[in-house]
């Protein structure tokens, strides 16, 4: 933790990428966590001037709420770093590798964690035909959030049609059955496991729409798995380079016991309202949402790659 004062902070939210509104959210939350704990905050929607607006706002710290692209894939990290002004969450690399999901699995691999089976491809040809046998999952390789993703199911008669908003590059990912699970990482240690319960695909709307899904923490797991879950997402953090909070997902086919737990990605960005996943594990464990936001602000810094 700095021990140098800090007054100022600016906020970062909205943004343009496809999470801009989620981020407003993530960006007014923190925001008026921040001036109920004393500080004085500037909230900014990040855009082309963003460098201009830094300096005219001249903060002592950067709060990073942005979600997405640009936001939390090493750009904007990599413009605070060249502005030398201290900043939240993880830096350039660890950001750049979390946001591209092939690179991030091979890290994973790389340090002995169990990933699912997938391949890159192109949007048109995952519409053209299978790239795997069903059951797979369709995502963008550099999105979060669930945005853009489709479930080709075992009955499925083609492959998934995609839509012009999907990227060039894909990527197709083995569907693992059963339970999705997610645990928050802050600084040195794993805060929990929360069990994500939806009526079916966790997607964009599951995760942001109210009554989408519902949370339960502590998930009701064996402690082999409950054991796995904590471990692995703190071996993610590390393999990847995270700094400050990250949360990894988690699909588990309970069929296959401890063996059928494996990683999906990791979010060094995650929501940031006192009821998202990341804050409700923090509260769990006895850090409250204003409590989490300062914890961000002290452990801000350059060089964080």
């Amino acid at each position: 933790m700095s021990s140098r004062t800090v007054n100022r902070i600016a906020v970062l939210k909205g943004g343009p990428s496809a999470e801009r509104d989620v981020s407003l959210v993530s960006g007014a939350a923190c925001a008026l966590a921040l001036r109920q704990q004393g500080f004085d905050v500037v909230e900014i929607d990040a855009g082309v001037d963003l460098a201009a607006r830094l300096a005219d706002s001249a903060p002592d710290v950067v709060f990073n709420a942005l979600h997405g692209r640009w936001g939390e894939d090493g750009c904007v990290q990599g413009l605070l770093e060249w502005l030398r002004i201290p900043y939240t969450h993880s830096g350039v690399l660890a950001s750049a590798l979390a946001m591209d999901k092939a690179r991030s699995k091979a890290a994973y691999a790389a340090a002995g964690l169990p990933v699912v089976d997938s391949l890159l491809t192109t949007r048109a040809a995952a519409s053209a035909a299978h790239p795997m046998a069903p059951p797979y999952v369709v995502k963008p390789n550099n999105e979060g959030s669930s945005v853009g993703i489709y479930l080709v199911d075992a009955a499925a008669n083609g492959p998934a049609q995609l839509d012009a908003s999907m990227p060039d590059t894909v990527m197709v990912e083995a569907f693992i059955p059963g339970r999705e699970l997610t645990v928050a990482v802050l600084g040195d240690r794993a805060l929990g496991v929360t069990d994500i319960h939806t009526d079916g695909w966790y997607d964009y709307h599951a995760k942001y729409d109210a009554g989408g899904s519902t949370h339960v923490i502590p998930a009701r797991l064996p402690d082999a798995v409950t054991d796995a879950c904590m471990d692995y997402a703190l071996r993610a953090h590390d393999a990847l380079g995270c700094r400050g909070l990250s949360r990894t997902d988690f699909r588990w086919d309970e069929a296959r016991g401890p063996d059928g737990l494996f990683l999906l990605e990791t979010n060094t960005q995650p929501g940031m309202t006192p009821t998202s996943l990341a804050p409700e594990q923090a509260a769990y464990s006895g850090m409250d949402f204003g409590a989490l936001c300062v914890w961000l602000v002290e452990d801000a810094s350059c060089s964080r790659s």
